[in-house]
């Protein structure tokens, strides 16, 4: 029985693609670098920003923590701005909340922005607790993230779902011994997100509810 939903953020509640893309390019920008393609920025979306950044551009220690500082400035203005909820979370987190499924969000994000997004789109309400990058756990799709809610919430792993639309969280997911639902509308392909072997897919987030009968 599903006691528990434990959602990535970004690229499954939130369609926060467009707000990265254009944040990374105005990092990159201002650090006189190229600039990567948008296929490749999206690709890295899911891990935790500082290791985002090196990937794209083979940064060492000094220029990934400048970038890291240069992003986070940049963010409230450019990419707050462009960041949406995916159509039916909204009415089906309700609908989940209403049954008496325990909803938690487990991200890469740091949680001063995760709290932000959360509060302009009205849905913190719904969440119990929150693992995010600021937990200082090692990231994605090592399990730890997932373990450490599954020990808050106090519920076993066999009575969880994790829900992500990247071989990151579904890898993570399966690795902590947790049911795993992949988002095919985020950002990694379908034929991606396949090969990290989710439980189930599902292409629109109501479909959510016909996991837990």
């Amino acid at each position: 029985m599903v006691k528990a939903i434990l959602f990535d953020f970004d690229g499954t509640l939130a369609d926060t693609a467009p707000g990265i893309v254009k944040t990374m390019e105005c990092t990159f920008q201002e650090m006189g670098l190229p600039i990567p393609s948008e296929q490749d920025m999206r690709a890295t979306i899911g891990l935790p920003l500082p290791k985002a950044l090196q990937i794209l551009n083979g940064l060492d220690d000094k220029d990934t923590d400048r970038a890291t500082e240069i992003y986070r400035r940049l963010f409230a203005t450019v990419e707050a701005s462009l960041i949406t909820i995916f159509p039916e979370v909204k009415e089906t987190l309700q609908s989940l909340h209403d049954k008496g499924i325990r909803l938690a969000i487990c991200t890469s994000r740091n949680v001063e922005s995760l709290d932000m997004i959360l509060q302009h789109h009205d849905i913190g309400r719904f969440f119990e607790t929150k693992i995010t990058n600021s937990d200082n756990l090692a990231p994605k799709p090592a399990p730890d993230m997932v373990l450490a809610l599954l020990e808050r919430m106090h519920i076993n792993a066999g009575e969880a779902l994790v829900v992500g639309d990247t071989t990151f969280d579904i890898e993570m997911g399966n690795s902590a011994g947790c049911r795993t639902i992949a988002i095919t509308y985020g950002n990694h392909p379908a034929e991606r997100i396949a090969s990290s072997h989710p439980s189930a897919m599902i292409d629109s987030f109501s479909k959510l509810l016909d996991e837990i009968r």
